[in-house]
């Protein structure tokens, strides 16, 4: 129907849903607006954007949308998402649609979004609830004069800024959240290994009530950094809350104070550091308290 609607092939038409689970979905709630979205096609500027994130939204409590231009051109990356609850691990409950006027094939824009998504839509955490539902589409027009093999680092660049910033208002909506906290973990001996310890520590009902409370307990996360099963030596490990160094060579750092520590998660946005001291690798995982 919809293909009829707007001329174009069933194969260049994408499904996407989120909603209750076990909820049947009565499909006259889209066809009924088929004609308005045609007309909408045709209009211009940032406001169907915003009701286009406006209408995938559900729990969430407000629409996401991002933009970046390609350095060095006058194309651009635009994207709009949704989430807020049931995210995790590797997205989950959450839909984005991201597109771009840059020429360029099938098989590069594949590439760079499976590693660019790696780094942001699959580490982010509200609640560590997985779904049955989950989309990143990304839609290369071709409109522009701009072409990949030219500007390839650039093109990559402004993708990632839009993943990041949309992966972000995904995690700061999260229900009930309060805190926005990032957990960066370097030194590991792998990425694989620096990814599961973030998520590990991002995960944690300890460290996350720790947070909510304002408590620099920052026993909670050497423990979530053990029980992630990679490779960790005590004696390595160094821990920062905010800029505050906590703990090096397997005990307190003795300058450490906790006052420092206790002020910065007082914020809205935190930041803590695992340094595993085993590798050269690390990861960054996005979460809410």
């Amino acid at each position: 129907m919809l293909s009829e609607t707007l001329s174009i092939s069933k194969d260049h038409i994408y499904l996407a849903s989120t909603g209750v689970i076990g909820e049947a979905f009565e499909p006259i709630e889209l066809t009924s607006h088929f004609d308005q979205m045609t007309n909408n096609l045709e209009a211009s500027g940032t406001a169907p954007w915003k009701k286009a994130a406006e209408a995938i939204t559900t729990t969430d409590t407000f629409p996401k949308g991002s933009t970046a231009e390609i350095k060095g051109t006058d194309a651009v990356v635009v994207g709009i998402a949704k989430g807020s609850g049931m995210i995790a691990p590797d997205m989950a409950t959450m839909l984005a649609f991201i597109f771009t006027d840059l020429k360029i094939s099938h098989d590069d824009l594949q590439k760079v979004v499976e590693e660019t998504a790696s780094s942001s839509f699959n580490c982010i955490t509200v609640d560590s609830d997985t779904s049955t539902s989950d989309s990143v589409l990304v839609f290369a027009t071709g409109k522009s004069q701009y072409t990949w093999d030219k500007n390839s680092e650039a093109f990559a660049a402004a993708l990632q800024l839009v993943f990041k910033d949309l992966a972000h208002q995904i995690v700061k909506d999260g229900e009930g959240a309060t805190k926005f906290v990032e957990i960066e973990v370097t030194g590991a001996e792998t990425g694989h290994a620096a990814k599961n310890i973030a998520m590990s520590i991002a995960n944690s009902p300890l460290v996350k009530t720790a947070i909510a409370a304002e408590d620099a307990n920052w026993g909670r996360i050497i423990m979530a950094v053990g029980k992630s099963g990679e490779k960790a030596n005590r004696d390595l490990l160094r821990i920062w809350i905010g800029d505050e160094l906590v703990a090096e060579n397997g005990q307190q750092n003795p300058t450490y104070s906790e006052k420092r520590a206790t002020q910065h998660l007082q914020n809205d946005n935190v930041k803590i550091r695992a340094d595993i001291g085993m590798g050269s690798n690390q990861a960054t995982v996005g979460h809410v308290t």
